[in-house]
């Protein structure tokens, strides 16, 4: 899971990641629903760009992503959580 309010689009976890689990990209609007002031604010300052998960099912937990993350913004959660 990737906090969206901590994320700051910096692609430590695309670069860390065996799998190719994520991308940096604009977020779709739903994907920016729910926001608090601090996340919409972080998401302006980085032109509505976020690391996303694209490949859930490819995730192996191996946790590079999380040490990775400069921001702790990466949380391994079980698959269904």
């Amino acid at each position: 899971m990737i906090d969206r309010k901590r994320c700051e689009a910096k692609e430590d976890c695309v670069q860390v990641c065996p799998y190719d689990v994520f991308e940096v990209r604009v977020l779709f609007p739903e994907e920016r629903t729910g926001l608090s002031l601090r996340g919409r604010l972080n998401l302006l300052v980085r032109r509505n760009r976020q690391a996303v998960v694209v490949a859930p099912d490819e995730c192996h937990a191996c946790g590079l992503c999380v040490t990775a993350c400069p921001e702790r913004a990466i949380r391994l959660t079980p698959r269904g959580a």
